[in-house]
């Protein structure tokens, strides 16, 4: 499945910059590129439009004004060099805020958020998700239902599939954001496991795979929560 996009900006480098990184996924289609909000209403009025990435300081209107103006916007992520901005962007409910210049890391993290938006629709199909992490200067396309449990060591992160093991330089932390909430859960500060793939677990830790796994003293009321069995005791 591809989505339809628009970049939406006055500095043809950043037009540029936005579709390099976009077209890299291969899961966007380009409908239009904008230097102005007028053009970009014509096509928002014609073409089906999934995500705009929206400069906010343009000539005439602003991109948040724009925005405003829309009856039925489109999902955004807004693009700008002003960090002043960032709390009226939120307030407009924007899927994400990137500073510019736009790093690649950066802008797929973006990208992810707007995935786990569309995939939260109904009748989307769950086993369609992914997550994007950049590994050696290559994109790589991991997707959810094949998660089992992710861990953290040092400064990397291996995250352990069904088909194989991903070695990442990236925090557990910064990972964790990327994972369906509803489907995953921290044990403890170096593991984040899959709940669809618990196999077993007491108080002090969890069986996932053909794995045992420690659970933090700090965790245990989350991770049996989201167990849907909170009154375990030690």
């Amino acid at each position: 499945m591809k989505y339809n996009c628009i970049i939406v900006d006055d500095e043809p480098l950043a037009i540029e910059v936005i579709k390099t990184h976009a077209t890299s996924l291969g899961i966007f289609k380009i409908v239009g590129e904008c230097s102005n909000a007028i053009e970009a209403f014509q096509i928002i009025s014609s073409e089906k439009v999934d995500l705009m990435f929206l400069d906010i300081q343009m000539p005439g209107i602003k991109g948040t004004d724009f925005l405003k103006s829309l009856v039925d916007p489109p999902k955004v992520i807004l693009t700008t060099a002003y960090r002043d901005y960032a709390y009226e962007g939120y307030e407009l409910n924007v899927v994400d805020y990137l500073l510019k210049p736009i790093p690649y890391d950066r802008f797929i993290r973006a990208v992810d958020k707007f995935l786990s938006s569309e995939l939260k629709k109904p009748d989307e199909a769950a086993n369609s998700r992914f997550i994007f992490l950049n590994i050696n200067k290559k994109v790589h396309r991991i997707p959810v239902k094949e998660i089992i449990y992710a861990e953290s060591i040092k400064d990397y992160i291996t995250i352990h599939t069904l088909t194989g093991d991903i070695v990442a330089k990236h925090t557990l932390s910064a990972f964790e954001l990327l994972l369906p909430e509803d489907e995953f859960v921290r044990i403890h500060r170096s593991y984040i496991v899959s709940i669809d793939k618990v196999k077993g677990f007491n108080s002090q830790s969890i069986d996932i795979g053909k794995h045992e796994l420690p659970i933090g003293p700090n965790y245990q009321t989350g991770v049996f929560e989201k167990l849907k069995y909170p009154n375990l005791k030690n």
